[in-house]
């Protein structure tokens, strides 16, 4: 029976020993927690590391570990205390972590970072490669193991693998500043399917692949060795249910029966009726805006004194990477400011910053989340921000202000909340002071809506959508190799040529016979190609038709004298061999002085681009463009075209790189239709490689064989690789 194999840093669960003995217990971070439905649920096993280094450990307790992981469906990865130091504190948390939240100034690139980081990720690979199974699926998650995915595609090339990143992806202009950018994306395409919390994070991955490795994305997907790969959007949820049942059962105990804290809170408030909390909790690191956030807590009471003695900031900073410097600069520079404002502002009934530098219970999270009548969440940059919906959830009367930094994940979906940018003090001080006054009506209908939503996309919606969209795209996969021209295929092609008496070959012209070119004159037919055409036009029981959007003018150059008909123009010209040019129909220009203004003014401000005039239609080419900005201009002249063209009788042809506008009625397809007329062939072929040529594949007849090169979103009836691969047909067509 087939499987799911998660792929994580560490296991979801918490092993220590102590004399001896060993205590597991199982984690209850977000991906743990995320993870058990899938984990749960059917043939499972999870693979990722103990916590034990291997120098911890004596053969003994291997095997005690080993059992106990085994109990819980787990497998361990041997890392020594090396690999962890160059691989997770080096690599991991020293270059990817800060670069990838814009932290740019602390990314180390050491070399010897890099190769643990390689060695570890293969570790990982040798693992899986002793557990997997045909059949089987996998789930790799995060930022550790970037280059696992290209390790297992490698070995189990059939195996449907998912990625997700929980963390933001950067910019361009960011990534682009890693040495070893290049493996990182390479690694990341080893999946079928790659997820992201939000668009801009999967944008940003689609800006970077395209500009580092050259690949074309079509909306969502990229193309690659005939692999279709997927990315999409799949902003993680919570357990909603456990933190809102959670809630009410605090709410429902008796007072002794209370956590200790639970009974603090109470009796503050029972003292200082007045007094509002405001809750903050993060993970210590830099990227959440701690400090930045005291500095705006401490500009809160100096422009709103009225709060002076009246409003709290509970602060829980949970341990990190105590041993990276950054961490252990920030927690002295944090112990600081929490002294200096509770020493300019303190009173003997009033401390204005609760500080807690430590980890708590989850019931004691609770107690803050049902307590505090305000969450302060400011992060610099974050990937989702978990604990932004968990307080929502824990707001079991509806009342409570959500603050939350427009740089985390979460604000693309919680718009209802008090939305700041954090480095903005005025702003987080305003935020507050409306938070901490906001009528309870208005409080009600925020929280609400917030919950209905995560309530219904919550943990287990995030996993089962990730799992069915892998699903999905090796269907698609599969659908796309049915259509490949495989060996059977080709000979059953070559069998029905071969006893053909009466043939037609239409076949497109750039990417399909040639490569592509920076510039369409530079795409001359090779020796190679001008053989293969002779050859089949030779044939008596050949009819060989190079249908192109070419102007009649370059092929005239190029074919002139050749026994092969021409029609260029997708279908507005047409020479028979020996003949002349014949228009297909009458048609008006009339409407090119109008939009020529307007292609030259896109051809002007965007470098690289050139326009092509034919004598039905005129061709923008942006294939020497930057590839973002050529795409965005693309978008932006089709827009502005669509719009003009509306009482004209034209249309929009997108090619590769180019776009063309011309009258419509003319195409391949009606083209070739004019071409076979009346006449009766036992053998009709079509190739070609752009959308353009969907009209030919659709206007032939159903016993046509139709090659797409390329073969993506084709209704041809198969796929062929490249251009090389049409010459390389042509040829044993002809032998």
């Amino acid at each position: 029976m087939s499987k799911t194999i998660i792929i994580s840093n560490r296991l979801p669960l918490q092993i220590s020993i102590d004399n001896e003995d060993l205590t597991v217990t199982p984690s209850i971070g977000g991906l743990a927690t995320g993870m058990k439905s899938v984990h749960k649920s059917g043939e499972s096993l999870w693979i990722g590391w103990s916590g034990l280094t291997e120098e911890e450990i004596d053969d003994n307790m291997k095997a005690k570990v080993h059992e106990a992981s085994s109990k819980e469906g787990c497998v361990n990865v041997p890392l020594t205390a090396e690999d962890m130091e160059g691989y997770y504190y080096g690599f991991s948390n020293k270059t990817i972590w800060p670069l990838f939240h814009y932290f740019t100034e602390y990314a180390e690139y050491r070399n010897e970072y890099w190769e643990k980081y390689q060695e570890v990720n293969q570790k990982f690979a040798n693992v899986v490669a002793e557990h997997i199974e045909p059949g089987d699926k996998v789930w790799v998650h995060d930022y550790q193991l970037l280059l696992l995915p290209k390790l297992i595609k490698e070995r189990f090339p059939d195996v449907a693998i998912g990625f997700f990143l929980h963390i933001p992806f950067p910019s361009f202009e960011v990534f682009r500043i890693m040495p070893w950018r290049t493996e990182l994306l390479e690694g990341m395409l080893g999946a079928d399917l790659l997820g992201f919390h939000t668009y801009d994070y999967e944008r940003h991955f689609f800006s970077s692949v395209r500009r580092l490795l050259g690949h074309e994305i079509n909306f969502n997907e990229i193309v690659i060795n005939n692999r279709i790969i997927r990315a999409d959007i799949f902003p993680m949820g919570i357990d909603y249910d456990k933190f809102y049942n959670a809630s009410i059962s605090q709410q429902r105990k008796s007072v002794k029966d209370r956590t200790e804290l639970h009974q603090q809170l109470d009796k503050h408030q029972l003292v200082n009726p007045e007094v509002r909390f405001i809750l903050s909790i993060d993970r210590l690191d830099y990227t959440k805006g701690i400090r930045n956030r005291l500095y705006a807590f401490e500009h809160f009471l100096e422009k709103y004194p009225k709060y002076l003695g009246k409003a709290t900031l509970i602060m829980l900073c949970v341990p990190s990477r105590q041993n990276v410097d950054q961490y252990q600069r920030m927690k002295s520079e944090i112990d600081e400011l929490v002294g200096r404002i509770n020493g300019n502002y303190s009173t003997v009934n009033w401390t204005p910053v609760w500080y807690f530098y430590r980890s708590m219970p989850f019931e004691n999270l609770i107690d803050l989340y049902s307590s505090s009548d305000v969450a302060l969440l400011t992060p610099i940059r974050d990937g989702m921000n978990l604990v932004a919906k968990e307080y929502v959830a824990s707001q079991i009367d509806s009342k409570g202000v959500l603050i939350l930094s427009e740089m985390t994940g979460a604000a693309k979906e919680m718009s209802e909340a008090l939305l700041i940018n954090p480095n903005n003090m005025d702003a987080i001080a305003d935020a507050i002071d409306e938070a901490l006054s906001m009528p309870d009506k208005e409080q009600i209908q925020r929280i609400e809506t917030m919950q209905t939503r995560l309530k219904r996309y919550n943990i287990d919606k995030w996993a089962s959508d990730f799992v069915s969209s892998l699903n999905e795209t090796k269907q698609r996969q599969l659908h796309y190799t049915t259509k490949k021209l495989t060996k059977k295929i080709e000979k059953d092609i070559l069998d029905k040529y071969q006893k053909a008496n009466k043939r037609i070959l239409f076949l497109d012209y750039d990417g399909t016979l040639v490569g592509f070119k920076d510039k369409p004159s530079q795409a001359k037919p090779t020796a190679d190609v001008y053989q293969k055409l002779d050859k089949l036009a030779a044939d008596p029981k050949n009819e060989v038709v190079l249908v192109s959007g070419r102007d009649k003018e370059t092929f005239d150059k190029w074919f002139s004298g050749k026994n092969y008909t021409l029609i260029t123009e997708h279908g507005a010209w047409a020479k028979e061999p020996n003949g002349e040019w014949v228009v297909a129909q009458t048609i008006n220009t009339d409407w090119k002085k109008l939009l020529l203004p307007i292609l030259e003014f896109y051809e002007d401000r965007t470098p690289g681009t050139f326009l092509e005039e034919k004598s039905y239609s005129y061709v923008w080419h942006y294939r020497k463009s930057d590839p973002e900005l050529g795409i965005g201009r693309a978008n932006e002249l089709k827009d502005q075209l669509t719009s003009l063209i509306a009482n004209h009788d034209l249309e929009i042809l997108e090619g590769n790189k180019v776009i063309e506008v011309k009258n419509s009625g003319t195409n391949k397809g009606k083209a070739a239709l004019r071409k076979i007329g009346s006449n009766s062939y036992d053998f009709v072929f079509g190739v070609g490689d752009d959308w353009t040529d969907e009209y030919l594949f659709k206007d032939l007849p159903e016993t046509a064989v139709t090659l797409k090169v390329g073969g993506n979103n084709t209704i041809a009836k198969y796929s062929i690789d490249t251009y090389k691969d049409v010459l390389a047909l042509l040829g044993k067509l002809t032998e």
